[in-house]
């Protein structure tokens, strides 16, 4: 079982780091006097967090990237992992959503999504698990979420990709575990971040949790080795009721309660 301070010293990437989760996970990794390397695609924000941190004394980096681009992942790991920094944790938070019914959207949202939280998610694992596995020390935390225990319409893409990402993480962990990687999968919630307000998905919103909250539990959980968490009882509560129920009725459900009253007008998705 790994201690508090088997991160002391280490760097850590964090993907999404500009806001919410994300910027939350810096926060709690600085804590623990890990050194940092922030990417988003917003500088502005990244040079201010990397600023807040520095002044709590923490050592930090930005890198700016764009996950939707493919060469983004090798670009990142060409600034850190290939210029001599060794990274030892992984936090595969960036990701985006959007709201609204599927064969109405852009289709170039419903892929945006595939890319950056499938896709880039396994080709930045792919390039930084390798040499965790030599080191025979390393964490990943890969974000999905409680929307990847069962179907949900208008979301239908995104709660597809966090499945993807929970199966991922699960099967990555059994993989790596015997070369002293630890990997877990954060299954969060609602969460308090400007997520639901750029992807116009409020409805989703009810019970939001403080990002703040879901960081600390997702970073005791690495600490652990856990291998999966979900930071609130009624995340845990809907990942055990849905067993019991077909996702033909969970469906039908959701859908009646979450179609959209109006035509959307589909603005920029939810990105970090």
């Amino acid at each position: 079982m790994a201690a508090a301070q088997d991160f002391r010293g280490k760097w850590a990437l964090v993907t999404g780091a500009s806001s919410g989760i994300g910027a939350a996970l810096a926060r709690q990794l600085a804590a623990h006097r890990v050194k940092l390397i922030l990417t988003a695609r917003r500088k502005d924000r990244l040079e201010n967090l990397a600023a807040e941190l520095a002044a709590a004394g923490s050592e930090t980096r930005i890198l700016v990237a764009d996950l939707n681009d493919p060469a983004a992942p090798q670009q990142i790991y060409d600034a850190t992992e290939g210029a001599g920094l060794a990274v030892d944790i992984l936090m595969n938070n960036a990701g985006l959503g959007q709201y609204g019914v599927f064969h109405l959207s852009p289709a170039e949202q419903e892929l945006s999504q595939v890319r950056v939280n499938c896709e880039a998610v396994v080709r930045l694992a792919r390039l930084f698990v390798p040499r965790m596995v030599e080191r025979h020390r390393g964490w990943v935390l890969i974000v999905a979420s409680t929307a990847s225990f069962q179907p949900i319409p208008y979301i239908s893409t995104y709660a597809a990709t966090k499945v993807f990402d929970r199966f991922f993480a699960l099967g990555l962990a059994a993989e790596v575990a015997r070369f002293g990687v630890k990997v877990t999968a954060l299954c969060p919630g609602p969460t308090e971040s400007e997520f639901f307000d750029v992807a116009h998905a409020g409805v989703f919103k009810r019970g939001a949790q403080p990002a703040d909250d879901v960081a600390r539990q997702a970073v005791a959980a690495l600490f652990r080795g856990r291998r999966v968490v979900i930071p609130n009882v009624k995340g845990r509560f809907t990942a055990f009721f849905v067993r019991f129920f077909s996702a033909g009725l969970i469906t039908r459900v959701i859908e009646k309660a979450a179609r959209p009253k109006s035509k959307p007008s589909f603005p920029d998705s939810s990105r970090a």
